[in-house]
């Protein structure tokens, strides 16, 4: 239809609706919370454009009406988007670990205001589990809450790469105020990236209200305009002094950016990742292997050239970098784990076959050998199903398997090796293997999505 022969309500609905639609992408990656000043203005834009709808007059013709009525649908349904995604309960398990992580910090950042790396254990833990923890959080691959979470993991990991680059590699003592008259202002420079640190630490774990990403910018570029300005020519070991102080403010000024860098979809979309879609090949590459091993009449002539291939997918794992973002270095983790159970399984039924072939000396072999090796059948077994197990924790046979990986540790817990040190030996081995297996299958069922 020609714009200029439309009815003027018609013309309006569909400017109301472009207005709407402009603003909906922000409204899909929304991750923050109702109390956002962000949440208050989309609400408020959103519910303005409802009452433009409203206030169109029909004039009571039909066709009107039906797009009054859409235009005010779409709008509606966006609001209740943006609530949900305010509300969301993994986004308010999200704050609720990052409530953790503000009080783990405020007991803990005195020291790095007076400049000391008083690092307790306790803090160091509570901050590895947190990060854990918001790993395990699931997202269903809802935009607003991959960014949530990896916007909290972001500025959770900076804390502790700050904490670990003060107490590992602290530049050199202060040098004495009487090698050089520029000395004492380096130590002064010193001083203040020591209570910088400690700043930058409390803006980005929200602990402070007085202090801004930019006014800490703008202190860290005049402390380098300090030090550039001194004049320490002929003076090789003042130089390098310097030289490590402006290093220490560059690492501190990088950590600035990580708001702009949180908010880019590259960052926290892993999906399109290079270092995932890596890992996913390298899955992708194990599972043939598997596929071709439990599918061959005779797999034992397939084990050297599996295992062969196995090894070459973890050193392809090792090569992955997963940067600073704990999410891929779990999935890697996850990865290399998953390799390694195939050739463990592997190993087992070569010795099984092995042992079945050559047999051992029924006269000097132990008793308590004997019962571990044929707990080790067992689990060999018991091993191939969780390979191939693909159900969740609530199906039967994840109940199943559980049940049978228990009753075969406590097989080997009744095994008395009776001084034997070999039978010993083997116990501990075999009860180990059967805790990996069950590791495993907890593993594989747990749900967890990068």
């Amino acid at each position: 239809m020609d714009m200029g022969n439309q009815h003027p309500s018609i013309k309006r609905l569909q400017e109301i609706q472009k207005e709407v639609r402009d603003i909906e992408q922000q409204v899909v990656v929304f991750s923050g919370l109702s109390t956002d000043r962000v949440y208050k203005k989309l609400e408020r834009t959103l519910t303005k454009q409802l009452f433009e709808i409203d206030s169109v007059d029909t004039e009571g013709k039909g066709d009107i009406q039906q797009a009054r009525k859409r235009a005010a649908q779409e709008t509606e349904r966006l609001l209740k988007e943006l609530e949900q995604n305010a509300n969301h309960p993994h986004r308010l398990e999200i704050e609720a670990i990052y409530k953790e992580a503000q009080s783990l910090v405020e007991r803990e950042i005195t020291p790095f205001y007076k400049g000391g790396n008083c690092i307790t254990d306790e803090f160091e833990e509570g901050i590895q589990d947190i990060v854990l923890r918001l790993t395990q959080v699931k997202t269903g691959g809802k935009i607003s809450l991959r960014k949530a979470r990896y916007h909290t993991l972001t500025k959770i990991c900076a804390v502790q790469e700050i904490i670990e680059s003060c107490i590992k590699q602290q530049p050199s003592l202060p040098l004495s105020s009487d090698a050089h008259p520029s000395v004492s202002k380096i130590n002064a420079v010193m001083c203040d990236v020591n209570k910088a640190r400690g700043t930058l630490i409390a803006v980005l774990m929200g602990v402070n209200n007085n202090e801004t990403c930019r006014h800490l910018s703008c202190v860290l570029t005049g402390l380098i305009a300090d030090l550039d300005a001194l004049d320490v020519c002929g003076h090789t070991e003042i130089r390098n002094y310097r030289k490590e102080v402006v290093e220490e403010i560059n690492k501190l000024q990088q950590y600035l950016d990580l708001e702009e860098e949180a908010d880019s979809a590259h960052a926290y979309d892993l999906a399109q990742n290079q270092s995932i879609l890596k890992i996913e090949e390298v899955r992708k590459k194990m599972k043939e292997v598997h596929s071709l091993l439990f599918r061959a009449e005779n797999a034992s002539d397939l084990y050297l050239g599996c295992k062969a291939e196995l090894q070459g997918l973890i050193a392809h794992l090792d090569e992955v970098s997963p940067g600073k973002n704990p999410c891929i270095r779990e999935a890697r983790r996850r990865a290399v784990i998953e390799v390694q159970t195939l050739i463990t399984y592997i190993d087992l039924k070569e010795a099984l076959e092995k042992r079945q072939v050559y047999g051992e000396q029924t006269d000097v072999e132990h008793q308590s050998h004997k019962a571990v090796w044929s707990v080790l059948g067992h689990l060999s077994q018991i091993q191939r199903e969780v390979l191939s197990f693909d159900g969740n924790r609530t199906d039967k046979n994840y109940m199943r398997l559980e049940e049978l990986l228990t009753k075969q540790l406590l097989a080997l817990d009744a095994v008395d090796p009776q001084g034997d040190e070999r039978s010993k030996v083997a116990r501990k081995q075999a009860v180990k293997l059967a805790q990996n297996i069950l590791y495993y299958l907890d593993m594989k069922t747990d749900e967890w999505e990068y």
